[in-house]
Parts: structure tokens; sequence; C-alpha cells
């Protein structure tokens, strides 16, 4: 171990991470030399970049091409009000330098993949996971697996997380735990479902936990093991993962280039009608009679609405007997999911004239009235 590896400062900063038997100054140089790359700067990635930073990791990655918004500050604690509608990458590394001036930082500000995941994945040690859709997950696990890259996993809903490492030696990865994804129009996001705000910070601390304990192989980690919490009842349980006999990678080892990394639209994946938020603003201009269904929750009303009728999801099924039949119903949610399942149980109730306004009101936002307020 050569001892002017670290600045005079550096030996202070990890005083007390040097002091751990199972660490030291020979740790704290694996620690220096490992190069990590986060998915995603936003609830899970920061505190998992925030404290891997603080750990004094030489290379950390950021692959993130959003920018911050308002309605992300409850819990992607990473940014502040200041920095609306900044990348979040840029801001992301900014803030960590600040943080720890002597790591280094590489951000990509794109979209991640199945045309540049090998290429962005090829350098970095070790992989976390901090993305909040199913697609995102395979195509992370795919790439990690092909590249023989760890992944730390990490997946939040509401109040309840859950948290393993995957592609470690003969241990199982993501498709061995979900073999396929549901529908991505049958799930709720975060932004649809909602998501506690402290969850993140919990469970992203815990990837961050993983990630220090590979470089340093320290303790029990959590390949072949599924740690869930429910913060609620503050539960924490462990569920077992083994490879899975008929998995396409873990056993039939498929070709990267041969699975399915594209997000299918949620009104495709229900086959129901649709329409744009052009062709919707060119009804409207037309003067046709229509009526326009919300089906978001009240709360979301409030922040911004199209002047619709409001009857959340989850009542509608209630209100279906009182409405017309006969005329042409504009559905609306945020981003397109209940929205689909909406005219999917109005068809069911014989609506023959009824579409789903494709990507929801944030869509409506983003192309149509980018004044209105969005969250």
């Amino acid at each position: 171990m050569n001892n002017n590896t670290f600045s005079s400062l550096e030996l202070t900063r990890y005083s007390r991470q040097f002091a751990l038997p199972d660490v030291g100054l020979a740790g704290q140089e694996k620690l220096k030399s490992a190069k990590v790359l986060c998915i995603g700067a936003g609830g899970l990635g920061s505190p998992v970049l925030l404290y891997l930073a603080a750990a004094g990791i030489g290379t950390l990655g950021i692959v993130d091409e959003d920018t911050v918004e308002l309605s992300n500050l409850q819990r992607q604690i990473l940014y502040t009000t200041n920095d609306l509608a900044l990348g979040k990458a840029a801001t992301a590394k900014e803030r960590l330098l600040e943080l720890n001036p002597y790591g280094h930082i590489i951000t990509h500000p794109v979209r991640l993949t199945h045309d540049n995941a090998l290429e962005i994945l090829q350098d970095y040690d070790i992989v976390v996971d901090g993305t909040d859709n199913f697609y995102t997950h395979y195509l992370i696990n795919d790439a990690c697996f092909h590249l023989k890259k760890p992944l730390v996993y990490a997946s939040i809903a509401q109040f309840e997380g859950q948290c393993s490492v995957f592609n470690v030696k003969e241990g199982p990865c993501y498709r061995c735990l979900y073999a396929a994804p549901p529908p991505e129009g049958l799930i709720p996001n975060c932004a649809e479902g909602g998501v506690f705000g402290v969850l993140p910070g919990l469970v992203g601390t815990l990837q961050a936990i993983e990630v220090i304990k590979l470089i340093l192989n320290l303790g029990q980690s959590l390949v072949g093991r599924l740690l869930t919490i429910n913060t609620l009842s503050m539960q924490f349980q462990e569920w077992p993962i083994q490879r899975d006999p008929g998995c396409r990678l873990c056993v039939q080892h498929q070709a990267f280039d041969t699975l399915p990394h594209h997000m299918p639209a949620a009104c495709t994946l229900l086959n129901v009608p649709e329409i744009t938020t052009s062709e919707f603003a060119a009804l409207k201009e037309r003067g046709i009679d229509y009526v326009l269904l919300d089906v978001r929750e009240e709360y979301e009303y409030a922040i911004c609405n199209l002047g619709g009728k409001l009857i959340p999801l989850s009542q509608l099924p209630q209100f279906v007997p009182f409405l017309d039949k006969n005329a042409l119903y504009i559905v609306h949610c945020k981003v397109g999911g209940r929205g689909s399942k909406a005219v999917k149980m109005m068809q069911e109730q014989g609506f023959n004239s009824v579409k789903n306004m494709r990507g929801g009101i944030v869509a409506w936002i983003k192309e149509i009235d980018p004044q209105m307020a969005v969250y």
C-alpha cells in the first residue's frame, strides 16, 4: 500500500472509514480505484450518488437525460428549488463535487437504450439501477449480464421497496426474479401511484451499502436474496432467489441483440383507441361535441386540469351506468396508463365512441400548452 495515494486532506476526510478494521487504507484505495455507474439520478440515485461520493468512490458515472421538476424535490435530495429546469446529470455532478472534490464524475445526459447500453456500461465495474420502469430494469440487467458486471437493483412504489444484487458469479439475474414484465399500462409508476418521499432515501442507501460491500468484498451481499421493505409496518423481509431453469439469460444465454428492450405504449398493450394531443386540439377547434373525462385524483385535478369531468379511475365503475353511451368520450389521466384502463372498462360496458388521449395531460402540457403547471 502506497500512502501517497491520498493527500493529507483525503486522509482526514476518510479517517472514520480508515478506522474500520475491514477497510483501512487498503480498502479505501479499492474505493478510490472503483468505477461505479448509477443509471437514474432521481429518488434512488440521489442517496446512492451522495453516499458513494462521500465514501470516496474514485469514478462515478451518471446516466440521466431528465431535467429537475418541482415535483421531484419531495424526494430527490440532490436538487434544490434553484435547480428547476436544469439537467439532472450536470446538476448532480456539480453537487457531488461540492461534497467531495476528489472524485471523478462522468455524465451521460442521455436515455439508456438498447443501442447505447453496452457502450455506456462497459467502462464501469459495478452498475446501480435507480430507474423506475420495468423495461429499463430488463435492459440494464441484460447489458450487465452480457458484460459480466454486478448489478445493484432496487425498486420502489408508494410505501414499499425492494433491493437485491444480480449477475455475480453463479447468482441469479433480474429475469430469474421476474421472467417477463407486466403490461406497462397496468402498473402505476411513481408519477401515478405516488411515492413516500423518504422511501427512496432508505432503499437507495441500501444500494450504496451493497456497492461498497462488493468493492471491499465485505460481509454477505444480497446476491440470491430479495430484501423487501414495508415502511408502514416497518417490516424487512428476505426472500431467496435462485437461478430460473428457464431463464433466457442464465440458462439459454440469449444474445443481447435478440432481447426485447422497447417500451410499448399502454394503449397498444390494452388495445384501446387513442387520440393525440394535436388531434384533440383540432377536435376542440371544430366544435365537435364530446365529453372530456379526467380519471386522475382530486389533488391532481387541483394542480392542473383541462376542464373535464373528474371521475377518478377507482370510482369510474359506479358512475358508468349514469353516463351516456352514445356520446363521444375523450379520456385522459396524467401519462396514459389509467386512461387506457378507463377506456377498456367503458368499452366492455358498451361505450362505442371513447378514446384515450395519448400521453395524458403531461403530453398536452409539453406539446400544446407549456404554460400549464406540470407535476
